[in-house]
């Protein structure tokens, strides 16, 4: 007995259901785990906001941990607030064919919002700019004002970030490589944002420093620089190992979905991982060499400091690339991008601009060479894999065309930021609000501004102990220093401006 079509059909139907239905059944799995693949990225940059606030207090005396600690909480709730009510529909709301600048819709996330958009978009997108944000912080730490940073974070989050984000990440910014004609037939590669998150933030940060004025003490004319050394090591290495994990959200989340994008997120984890590698080691030989030749110490310094800031270094860099450069690449990136932060803090320092925690050499100049490299190492395979197009970087076959739109983009966004953020932080310093008075300066912020140390109950960090004016207490007869001499006296924040 033979099978006819329909007998097929029925059995077909019975044990598959209709074929619409497990379509629709299809369709709503794929959009369940690319939703919860893009909340679980967005959590992970969250994070980085730990990372950011314990890499700052490190790196800070401790009369000032307070101070920072508070200011990063302020960048993610000023960053929500700016983002939700302005900044999401400056990014990316749009009204017909939208225009090249600026987007002009669902501010608020009202209009048509959840029909055109949706609220995991938001949410990773927030992570972002609060990210772009709190970059400020550590420039400008330990003789900046409360409401002036309140205010910064609320304006770069709700205007000059979102601008940028619509320029190269909408799919109608003049710079964009979604356009349906593309700048020069590529727009931008920025796969994760070391042009549209790290160059906005660094370029802030670097303005904000230079506005607002060293720190007293240190550059004293007619001596050297003098070095604040951050009072904890281990938060500052907390810190960077915290922003490396909130990284692995940062990138390979870029590719907003997991179904069918699962390689070039793979493939971007791989190349985070071994351009972070390779700054950080770059960094470590190279200021082991520098304090062995050039300083007093013959014996060289292993600088925790120093690799800490090039492992942040190859992160910021490879951030454009990391979904269409090669592994081999990506070691080349990070190497190189530690040694141009290397020669920007360097540079810094001779312009007199105090950077607290070397956030601009960082995240400016390291994301300025991060949103070039893309032009010289992209691979047409991984171009392609990633929703690019043909276009190849210089060094497999291209003309320089996408070389060319990189630098366009880097030129694009220092003119834009520096445009916006200067006037502002000027205005803030002419009008009193920018700096704290020296007074509060000197007696530490914690104390002058937030009620006490950060450490009220501890002795070796000067907390009860020194603030019933004992440095020293006495133990048997015997006077025992619980702060060190003068020379390290700036770790700890005692007697030191």
């Amino acid at each position: 007995m033979s099978l006819t079509d329909e007998d097929i059909e029925q059995v077909r139907e019975a044990l598959l259901g209709d074929e619409s239905e497990l379509r629709v059944e299809l369709d709503s799995i794929t959009e369940g785990a690319d939703t919860m693949w893009l909340l679980f990225c967005a959590v992970l940059v969250f994070m980085m906001q730990a990372g950011f606030a314990a890499l700052c207090a490190g790196s800070v005396r401790v009369k000032n941990v307070k101070n920072i600690m508070l200011k990063n909480m302020l960048d993610a709730c000023m960053g929500a607030l700016g983002f939700w009510s302005l900044g999401y529909g400056v990014a990316y709301g749009k009204y017909r064919d939208g225009n090249e600048i600026i987007g002009s819709s669902m501010f608020f996330l009202t209009g048509q919002f959840e029909r055109k958009d949706n609220f995991q978009s938001f949410f990773f997108q927030f992570a972002f700019a609060a990210t772009a944000a709190t970059i400020v912080s550590g420039a400008v730490a330990e003789r900046c004002g409360m409401f002036a940073y309140g205010g910064y974070a609320f304006v770069l989050t709700a205007f000059v970030y979102p601008v940028v984000v619509h320029w190269i990440w909408s799919d109608k910014g003049f710079l964009s490589a979604f356009k349906k004609e593309p700048y020069m037939n590529v727009g931008t590669v920025d796969f994760a944002g070391s042009g549209v998150v790290h160059m906005v933030g660094g370029i802030a940060a670097g303005l904000g420093a230079w506005v607002l004025g060293p720190r007293i003490g240190r550059f004293d004319e007619g001596s050297d620089p003098r070095e604040f050394n951050g009072h904890s090591t281990p938060l500052t290495v907390l810190g960077t190992f915290l922003l490396w994990v909130g990284w692995y959200g940062f990138n390979p989340g870029s590719t907003l979905a997991i179904v069918g994008s699962s390689e070039v997120a793979a493939k971007a984890a791989v190349t985070t991982t071994l351009s972070a590698a390779a700054g950080g080691v770059t960094n470590l030989v190279l200021h082991f060499q520098i304090t062995k030749r050039f300083s007093d110490d013959d014996h060289g310094v292993f600088d925790v400091a120093e690799t800490c800031n090039g492992i942040l270094a190859g992160l910021v860099a490879i951030t454009s690339g990391c979904a269409v450069v090669e592994p081999w690449a990506a070691c080349v990136v990070g190497l190189v991008g530690a040694l141009v932060y290397s020669a920007f803090s360097k540079f810094l320092k001779k312009m007199h601009v105090d950077d607290a925690v070397n956030a601009t050499p960082v995240h400016f100049a390291a994301g300025a060479w991060g949103l070039v490299a893309p032009g010289l190492f992209a691979r047409g395979l991984n171009m392609r894999r990633a929703g690019y197009g043909h276009r190849t970087g210089l060094f497999y076959g291209g003309n320089g065309t996408m070389l060319a739109v990189q630098l366009l983009a880097m030129v694009a966004i220092t003119l834009w930021v520096t445009c916006t953020m200067l006037p502002f932080f000027t205005f803030m310093n002419r009008v009193g609000i920018f700096r704290v008075s020296k007074d509060d300066e000197i007696a530490g912020l914690d104390d002058s501004k937030h009620g006490g140390s950060a450490y009220a109950n501890s002795n070796v960090f000067g907390g009860k102990a020194a603030a019933t004016g004992a440095a020293n207490l006495q133990s048997g007869g015997e006077v025992v220093k619980l702060v060190p001499d003068d020379s390290k006296a700036d770790a700890f924040g005692a007697d030191s401006v």
